[in-house]
């Protein structure tokens, strides 16, 4: 009766143990899915306010097509890659595509807040500086919010790794998560632009 007892513990314990570590790595996973939400909301507004950019700037830089139209390409290739991140968070390819997207957002919009530097007109135009304003303050956002994404991702991955949380991490495939990470070359350009008027 007694090792009966004892056996019912041991198995109650281990029970109660492994429900522990299970239910520990599925609140990190919702974690970080929750983290990369907030990404989301604040590319979503970045990409919203970039039609806007290039109508204004449209109306003063009719021989600058090339660059708005690039600007527009980028945006539509960037809000392709933000939802496939958002449909599968933490996945490595689509945060790798993610990441090469925005970058090539980011450098264009470089290249035409640049250009717009040789129309004063523009540079003086209300929409235009409040346009820029709220892209630079979004820009700021998206930055704060892939920070603690990646600090989610980090939290995740460390507990899936650890012994014995590996074990049944392994057994409920628990895959482990990407960050949201930028290359050394690129990660100057995902400063917000700098634009003066």
């Amino acid at each position: 009766m007694t090792s009966l007892i004892v056996l019912l513990l041991v198995v109650l314990g281990t029970g109660g143990w492994a429900i522990g570590i299970y239910n520990g790595l599925v609140m990190a996973r919702n974690g970080y899915k929750n983290a990369f939400a907030q990404i989301d909301v604040q590319l979503t507004r970045r990409h919203d306010l970039i039609p806007n950019l290039v109508e204004v700037a449209k109306g003063y830089m009719k021989h600058e097509r090339e660059t708005l139209e690039a600007v527009i390409a980028a945006r539509n290739t960037a809000v392709a890659a933000q939802k496939s991140a958002g449909a599968n968070p933490g996945d490595p390819a689509a945060m790798q595509q993610l990441a090469g997207a925005e970058n090539a957002l980011t450098s264009t919009l470089g290249r035409l807040f640049a250009l717009s530097e040789a129309y004063p007109d523009l540079k003086a135009n209300q929409n235009m500086m409040q346009l820029s304003e709220e892209l630079s303050t979004t820009e700021n956002k998206v930055a704060f919010a892939r920070q603690a994404y990646n600090d989610a991702v980090m939290n995740y991955n460390n507990r899936r790794e650890v012994f014995p949380n590996t074990l049944l991490a392994g057994m409920f495939n628990f895959a482990p998560a990407a960050l949201l990470e930028l290359s050394e070359a690129e990660a100057h350009k995902r400063e917000a632009p700098k634009v003066s008027f």
